[in-house]
């Protein structure tokens, strides 16, 4: 009998291809040590899910304000021609309560979601990552781990980037939690160990278990006993990693895999590539970046958090109503009320239905296989409280609860009953891990950071390569806009120059220019394999690499023209 924890591999379409072949590998991750673990990895022999374990056990020693293993996240894998979702997301703790953020008079108060140790959801990410590597790892668990307990325990050179995020979270949260004692000596070119976490590490590498039943388990209970957090040994040892269905959809003759609930972002991203086709060919297609072209994405992503806001939530506990908010019928419908020339009313915006640091990585290996994956520990250094004597910061993913159905989290976005705090319920999530498949080749595995801005962003991308023809690697770094309800009349924009001209015709629209107020949105990391030619490309707003690692046979073949 089927269970919800079994596992969800699902054959390609017929109309995909089957045919084995070796290639390059590729490789999009947010920072050069991720990048040279990877390469190692690929160089051992590992396959995409080997890589994906290590690179995000490696960032959680160089990567603090979003690599981790006190969060939680997705992966969205193409492994030996099949497709497949896991869902490593945090739940809320047994003892949360539904208005356990409000005060006294019932008005939310959002620093209690987002700083201190109430602020976590029971961590996922180490679940997962073991979860992922007993179904297709290659290589051993401790040859995988090795290189993050190297970095912790040796150390790595801090980059200026990072440096300056410690310091701004050391001031935001200052006195309220011990992450200044932890991070607050890290400093721009200088050596920084982490013996705590290497220790850590270490125990994982021994027995993953050990984090949700051992001695690590009794250290992040003792932690939130010190600091006012609700996680208990009951929470921790019934976590489980799910394997859920992915939504798949054809798009353009192409395969699209994507995250399906407790994450809305597949669901947004599929509705944003149709609606968008659907006003593109009645239309025609705007210049990129243009005024009409921002007005007509902004329109479609009105409809998309109406119906977020409306319907989703963790498919354990509502029913999503995912087969009908991907359905052509009704997409076609919602793209019937755009209005080409000014902004729509609230009411044409509204929900549909009849009634009823966040960081990404992309892989591809040797074999053709693909990884996407999106964790989390939420805002940087999430909750900002470290597990003493163990050494790794904990999640501030309950903000992502409707803590008080209508009253915007921390991205400004609303939600209702269906994503209310329950206990064990997984808090909706915008994470997308993307990978589009065509002739049984991964051409696209994508995905970023970014909160809500998280399917905007990857729809930009994916509408600047497929309709402009922009090369990968300008296709991600191209200028992003954002647009999301409640506000009706506001336009985001990354910290890039925007054109003037640009922005005074969306004025006489009646949209309002800002830049997005927590900086720029998303941090892509893509890589593509088309006609078994490897493509890479990391977003040039961060400090992310990307690149390609010949095969075996390609090195040699090299070596012998030499």
């Amino acid at each position: 009998m089927l269970t919800r924890f079994t596992i969800a591999i699902l054959l390609l379409p017929s109309f995909l291809a089957k045919e084995a072949f070796a290639s390059p590998a590729a490789i999009a991750v947010p920072d050069k040590y991720a990048a040279e673990v990877a390469t190692s990895i690929l160089k051992d022999g590992g396959n995409a899910v080997d890589v994906a374990v290590a690179v995000a056990f490696s960032l959680s020693v160089t990567y603090p304000e979003a690599g981790n293993i006190g969060g939680g996240g997705f992966m969205t894998s193409f492994m030996n021609g099949k497709v497949a979702f896991l869902d490593f997301r945090e739940q809320a703790p047994i003892k949360a309560t539904r208005n356990m953020f409000l005060d006294n008079d019932g008005n939310f108060v959002q620093r209690r979601s987002l700083v201190g140790a109430l602020a976590s959801g029971v961590p996922g990410t180490v679940k997962g990552l073991h979860t992922s590597h007993e179904r297709y790892g290659s290589l051993s668990w401790r040859r995988i781990l090795s290189p993050a307990i190297k970095l912790a325990r040796e150390g790595f050179i801090v980059e200026k980037t990072l440096a300056q995020f410690i310091k701004n979270r050391s001031t935001i949260i200052a006195g309220e939690t011990n992450f200044s004692r932890y991070f607050g000596h890290a400093q721009f070119g200088i050596l920084f160990k982490q013996p705590e976490l290497a220790n850590t590490l270490s125990q994982i590498a021994a027995d993953p278990n050990d984090f949700y039943k051992g001695s690590i388990a009794k250290k992040i209970v003792s932690q939130m006993e010190r600091s006012g957090g609700l996680i208990t040994l009951e929470d921790l040892a019934n976590y489980r990693a799910v394997w859920r269905k992915p939504i798949q959809t054809e798009w353009r003759e192409m395969l699209l895999v994507t995250a399906p609930p407790p994450s809305s972002g597949g669901i947004a991203l599929v509705q944003l590539l149709k609606m968008w086709d659907l006003v593109r060919n009645n239309d025609g297609l705007a210049p990129l970046n243009s005024a009409e072209h921002i007005h007509l994405m902004s329109e479609i992503s009105k409809r998309v958090f109406a119906d977020r806001a409306e319907y989703l939530g963790d498919p354990d506990f509502v029913d999503n109503r995912v087969t009908e908010l991907i359905d052509d019928n009704y997409l076609t419908g919602r793209a019937s009320t755009v209005n080409l020339t000014k902004i729509s009313p609230a009411a044409d915006t509204q929900a549909g239905l009849e009634p009823v640091d966040t960081t990404h990585f992309s892989i591809i290996d040797h074999q053709g296989n693909a990884v996407s994956v999106t964790y989390t520990l939420n805002w940087d250094f999430g909750s900002g409280v470290v597990v003493e004597g163990a050494g790794f910061l904990l999640n501030n993913e309950m903000d992502d609860f409707a803590a008080k159905p209508g009253v915007p989290n921390k991205f400004g976005v609303i939600g209702n009953e269906k994503n209310s705090i329950e206990p064990k319920k997984r808090m909706l999530s915008s994470m997308t891990p993307t990978i589009l498949i065509k002739g049984n080749q991964p051409v696209l595995v994508i995905g970023s950071p970014g909160g809500s801005t998280i399917f905007t962003s990857i729809f930009q991308a994916m509408v600047n390569i497929y309709d402009f023809g922009l090369p990968l690697q300008l296709a991600i770094n191209s200028t992003r806009f954002h647009h999301q309800l409640p506000e009706t009349h506001l336009i985001r924009h990354d910290q890039r120059q925007v054109n003037k001209n640009t922005v005074a015709e969306l004025n006489l629209l009646g949209y309002a220019v800002k830049e997005n107020p927590w900086g720029n949105l998303g941090d892509l990391q893509a890589v593509s394999l088309v006609k078994e030619t490897a493509m890479a490309a990391a977003d040039n707003r961060g400090r992310g690499i990307a690149k390609t690692i010949p095969d075996k046979d390609d090195e040699r073949l090299s070596a012998k023209k030499k």
